[in-house]
C-alpha cells in the first residue's frame, strides 16, 4: 500500500468512533498544554528574577550586617557595618573602585506652616548614578530610546557631591511630591527647611518619577523622597553609630571572587574577627553579588519548572496509556478486517504502519489542540505567578514532537500485535 492509501485508511479508522478518539486525545491535550504552560511559567520566573535583581550590577558587591536571633529578637551577630567601614574601603581594598552607602530614618520636615512626616534616605554623592544603573525608576513620560543620565532625574538644582558628604553638609534633595507638599507652587531651591530640629538647605528637586515595572506602581510613591548626605543623617538623627548598607563597585568584574576575598579580609581586620580552632571565620557581615542572588533564585525557579515538567510527563504518560488501550481495543474489534487484509496480500509492515499512523494521528490531533489550549492558558498562568509567564516559541515544536513520540511509543505494541495475527485465526474470529 502507498503512504497515501495508508493515511486514508488510518483516517477512516480514527473517525469511525469520533467520541472515543476525542476522549483518547484528552490526556495528550492536557499533557501538551502543561508543557506549554510549564515553559511559559519557567521563563516568567526567570524574567522576574532578572527584573527583581537588575539593580545589582555585575560589578557590584552588596555588603550587609549579619543578623542572628537572640531570645526571639533579631540582633546583629557581631559588629555593625559602619560609615567608616565604607569610607575607607576604596583606599584599602585594591579591587574596589568606589562604594555607595545608604541609611534611612523617619523624620518630620517643616517649612513655614507646612509639616510632613517623611522618610529620609542618607546616601553618598553618587546615588543618582546608582539610580540610573539600577533602572528601577524613570522620569514620567520618558521617550522610547531616551538615554538616561543623572541629570535626567533632576527637575531643578543639583545633587550634593561626595565632598559635601565628607563635610557633613546640612543640604537635601527632594522628590517632586515632597517639594509640592512643603512648598506648593513656590520654588524650593535655596530655601531652608527644618528636618526634625535641624536646619537643611534645599539644593535640588527631582523630576516626577515612576517605576519601570508597572506592577510596582501601586506599592509606594517614588516621588515622596528626601535625600541627604549619609554623614549628615548619621550626625543629626542617630545617637549611636548605626549599621549602614554598603555597595562596593569592583574594578574588574572578571576578578569578582578575588575582590570578595579582599573585602572579607578588610572587614575581618576592621571587625577584629579571628579564625576559630578549625580555621573557620565567623563573619558578622554578608557579601552578595548578582551571581549569588540569581543562582539561588534560578535554582528555585528550575525546581519549580521540574515540578511542572513532572506533572506534564505524568499527563502525557496517562494520555499514552489511553492511546495504547484504545488501539488494543481497536485491534480486537477489527481482527476479522485484519485477517481479510492479510489474506488478500497485505504485508505485516502495512498493518503495522496503518495502526501506528492511527495512534500518531490521535496524538498529533491532541498535540495541536494542546498547543492551542496551552497558549490560551498563559494569561491564567501569569495571574498565578505575579503576572510573569512568557511563551517560549521553541515550546510549540517541542510539544508537537513529544506528542508524536508518545503516539509512536504507545502505538507500536498494538500495531505489532495486529501484524502478528494469524490470517486464518483472524478470519474465524467473531
Amino acid at each position: 500500500m502507498s503512504l497515501a492509501d495508508l493515511l486514508r485508511t488510518s483516517l477512516r479508522g480514527v473517525s469511525a468512533n469520533k467520541l472515543r478518539a476525542a476522549l483518547t486525545m484528552l490526556g495528550i491535550i492536557i499533557g501538551v498544554a502543561s508543557v506549554i504552560a510549564m515553559l511559559a511559567l519557567g521563563n516568567g520566573a526567570r524574567a522576574a528574577v532578572e527584573s527583581r535583581f537588575r539593580f545589582l550590577g555585575a560589578n557590584q558587591v552588596q555588603i550587609s550586617t549579619q543578623m542572628a536571633i537572640d531570645n526571639d529578637e533579631l540582633v546583629t551577630a557581631g559588629k555593625e557595618l559602619t560609615y567608616e567601614d565604607g569610607l575607607l574601603m576604596p583606599s584599602e581594598v585594591e579591587l574596589v573602585s568606589r562604594v555607595d552607602m545608604s541609611i534611612g530614618a523617619q523624620v518630620k520636615a517643616r517649612f513655614g506652616r507646612a509639616t510632613l512626616d517623611t522618610p529620609v534616605l542618607g546616601v553618598t554623592g553618587s546615588a543618582l548614578d546608582s539610580v540610573v544603573s539600577a533602572g528601577e525608576v524613570q522620569p514620567v513620560n520618558r521617550q522610547d530610546g531616551q538615554v538616561l543620565t543623572p541629570e535626567s532625574y533632576l527637575a531643578d538644582g543639583r545633587f550634593f557631591t561626595d565632598a559635601e558628604v565628607l563635610e557633613n553638609s546640612p543640604v537635601c534633595v527632594m522628590g517632586s511630591q515632597t517639594a509640592a507638599d512643603l512648598f506648593g507652587d513656590d520654588n524650593p531651591l535655596g530655601q531652608t527647611i527644618w528636618v526634625n530640629r535641624n536646619r537643611c538647605e534645599v539644593m535640588g528637586v527631582l523630576t516626577e518619577l515612576e517605576f519601570v515595572d508597572e506592577s510596582r506602581r501601586y506599592e509606594r510613591n517614588p516621588n515622596e523622597a528626601l535625600f541627604m548626605p549619609i554623614s549628615t543623617v548619621i550626625q543629626m538623627f542617630y545617637e549611636d553609630e548605626p549599621s549602614v548598607m554598603i555597595t562596593a563597585f569592583v574594578k574588574d568584574e572578571s576578578r569578582m571572587d578575588e575582590a570578595k576575598d579582599q573585602i572579607k579580609e578588610y572587614l575581618r581586620r576592621r571587625h577584629e574577627i579571628e579564625p576559630d580552632a578549625s580555621g573557620e571565620y565567623q563573619d558578622d557581615f554578608n557579601l552578595t553579588t548578582r551571581k549569588d542572588i540569581l543562582g539561588a533564585q534560578q535554582e528555585a525557579a528550575n525546581t519549580f519548572s521540574l515540578l511542572l515538567a513532572a506533572m506534564a510527563v505524568v499527563s502525557l504518560i496517562v494520555g499514552g496509556i489511553g492511546i495504547m488501550n484504545v488501539m488494543l481495543v481497536s485491534v480486537t474489534e477489527r481482527t476479522r478486517e485484519i485477517g481479510v487484509r492479510l489474506a488478500v496480500g497485505a504485508r505485516s509492515r502495512d498493518i503495522v504502519l496503518q495502526f501506528l499512523l492511527e495512534a500518531i494521528l490521535i496524538s498529533v490531533g491532541g498535540g495541536v489542540l494542546g498547543v492551542a489550549l496551552g497558549i490560551l492558558s498563559i494569561p491564567l498562568a501569569a495571574s498565578l505567578n505575579s503576572g510573569q509567564a512568557l511563551l517560549e516559541p521553541g515550546s510549540i515544536p517541542l510539544a508537537l514532537i513529544v506528542a508524536v513520540a508518545v503516539g509512536i511509543l504507545f502505538g507500536i505494541y498494538p500495531a505489532l500485535r495486529a501484524a502478528r495475527l494469524d490470517p486464518i485465526e483472524a478470519l474465524r474470529y467473531e
